[in-house]
C-alpha cells in the first residue's frame, strides 16, 4: 500500500489515523515497509477444499487471492502432484480469481490424497487443496478364523474382489455370541497379515459365535457375509516337538521318524492326527505322507541310499468333545536333517553277476512295495515289519545260494 505523510501543524489537534497501522514518525527510528498481507490472512483460498471423487470424474477448482495480496489472477499457475497442468486448462474468473478444469480423473496415487497446489508466478505456494479420488469399498469376502489351543480367536479375510480403493479404506472385525446380541469389535489388527485381526481373551466355549467385517471410506461402507463358528470347530495347535530322524540300523533305504506331541493336546484331551513331508537335500520338492494316523513314530522306506533328507511334520487336532469338523493343520516343525547310509557296493568294482542280481532284486523290490501299496497303508506298522522279515529273509537266501556255488 502506499503510504502518504502529514505536516505537523502546531495549531492543528491531531486526529486518529485511518491506517489500521500506527506508524512511528520519530525521525531518530527507520520506518519499516508495511506488510503486504496481515499474517492473520491467507493469501489465497482454493475452492473447493479437500473434495472426495470417484474415479472419472471432472472438476473445476478456484484459486482466488486475498483482496490485500498485490497479484492478479494472470500471476497464477497450477501443480497436481508437483507436476504444473497446463494453461489451456486454466480460466480467468475475474481479477484475482483463477480456475483450472481436470476431467476424467484416475485413481489417488497416494491415500492421504493428490496435491493440487495454486502459486504465485516466482513459485511460491498460495493455497493448497487434497483431492481424493477412488472407489467405494467392496464387500470383505472369504472371512476365515482359526484359535490357538482354544485360548484366542484370529481371522483374516480378503478386501472384495478388487480390493484397491485409491482411498484409505479402514476395516473392523465385528463378533458377537449368537444368542446375546451385544458386538464387539477386534482391536489387534495386522497380526497374521495386511487383513487380519486377533482376539487375545474372553471367549466363550460351546457357544456359536457371528463374525463379519465392516469396511469404509470416505465414499461409503461395505458389510462382510456373517460367519458362523463355535470355537471348538476352528481349533489348531503348535507344531509337534522334539521331532528326531535317524537310521535304521544298516537299512540304506530307510529313515525312522520320532515326534512329541503338542503339549496342548494333553492340556485339553485332544486327539490328533499328523503328516509328514520329506525332501532331498538338493531339492525344493516336498513328498508327503498322509496316513500317519495318530501315532507319533513313523519309518521312511524306499529312499535313496547316502542321501541326505530334511522332515518336517504337523499336527490336526480332531474329535475334541465331539467336534465333526475337519480341523486345521499346525504349521510345520522346523526342518530336521539325516542321511541314509551308504550303499556297501565299492565303487569301480567288477561283479559279473552284479547286473543279474540287482535286477532280480529291483524285481523282487517292485513286487514287495506293490503288495504293501496295495495292503498296507503309509506308516503301518504291519507293512514295515514284514518289510525287515523279508529283508533278512532275502539276504539269508543270497548267502546259501553263494555258499552253495562254491561247493566243488
Amino acid at each position: 500500500k502506499s503510504m502518504q505523510t502529514r505536516q505537523t501543524d502546531p495549531s492543528h489537534t491531531p486526529t486518529a489515523p485511518t491506517s489500521s497501522a500506527q506508524l512511528n514518525t520519530k525521525p531518530s527510528q527507520p520506518i519499516s515497509p508495511p506488510l503486504s498481507v496481515s499474517p492473520a490472512a491467507d493469501p489465497a483460498v482454493i475452492s473447493p477444499q479437500d473434495p472426495t471423487l470417484l474415479i472419472g470424474s471432472s472438476l473445476v477448482a478456484t484459486c482466488t487471492l486475498s483482496p490485500d495480496f498485490p497479484l492478479k489472477a494472470e500471476d497464477l499457475y497450477w501443480t497436481l502432484n508437483g507436476r504444473r497442468l497446463p494453461a489451456a486448462s486454466y480460466a480467468a474468473l475475474g481479477p484475482s480469481t483463477l480456475s483450472v478444469a481436470l476431467a476424467r480423473l484416475n485413481g489417488s496415487r497416494q491415500q492421504s490424497g493428490d496435491n493440487l497446489v495454486c502459486h504465485s508466478r516466482d513459485g511460491g505456494i498460495l493455497a493448497g487443496s487434497c483431492l481424493y479420488v477412488g472407489l467405494p469399498p467392496e464387500k470383505p469376502v472369504n472371512i476365515t478364523c482359526w484359535s490357538k489351543n482354544m485360548k484366542d480367536l484370529t481371522c483374516k479375510w480378503a478386501p472384495g474382489t478388487e480390493g484397491e480403493t485409491f482411498l484409505h479404506t479402514n476395516y473392523t472385525l465385528k463378533y458377537k455370541r449368537r444368542w446375546y446380541g451385544q458386538d464387539n469389535t477386534c482391536q489387534e489388527y495386522h497380526t497374521a497379515g495386511t487383513y487380519s485381526c486377533h482376539i487375545p481373551k474372553d471367549l466363550a466355549l460351546f457357544t456359536p459365535y457371528e463374525i463379519w467385517v465392516e469396511a469404509s471410506n470416505r465414499l461409503g461402507v461395505a458389510v462382510s457375509d456373517v460367519v458362523m463358528l463355535d470355537i471348538l470347530d476352528v481349533v489348531t495347535t503348535d507344531p509337534p516337538s522334539d521331532v528326531h530322524v535317524s537310521r535304521v540300523g544298516d537299512l540304506e533305504d530307510q529313515l525312522s521318524v520320532r515326534w512329541s506331541s503338542p503339549p496342548a493336546l494333553k492340556d485339553f484331551l485332544f486327539q490328533a492326527k499328523y503328516q509328514i513331508q520329506y525332501r532331498v537335500e538338493d531339492s525344493s520338492e516336498w513328498k508327503v505322507v498322509d496316513d500317519v494316523g495318530n501315532q507319533t513314530s513313523c519309518r521312511l522306506a524306499g529312499l535313496r541310499p547316502g542321501t541326505v533328507y530334511f522332515v518336517q511334520v504337523r499336527c490336526n487336532p480332531f474329535s475334541i468333545y465331539g467336534s465333526k469338523k475337519a480341523g486345521i493343520w499346525s504349521d510345520w516343525s522346523n526342518p530336521t536333517a539325516a542321511s541314509t547310509p551308504r550303499s556297501e557296493r565299492v565303487a569301480g568294482g567288477c561283479d559279473p553277476k552284479g547286473g543279474e542280481q540287482n535286477t532280480t532284486l529291483r524285481r523282487e523290490l517292485k513286487q514287495f512295495f506293490g503288495w504293501v501299496k496295495k495292503h498296507a497303508y503309509g506308516c503301518s506298522n504291519l507293512g514295515i515289519k514284514l518289510y525287515d522279515q523279508w529283508r533278512v529273509w532275502l539276504q539269508k537266501s543270497h548267502k546259501t545260494r553263494n555258499q552253495v556255488g562254491k561247493e566243488p
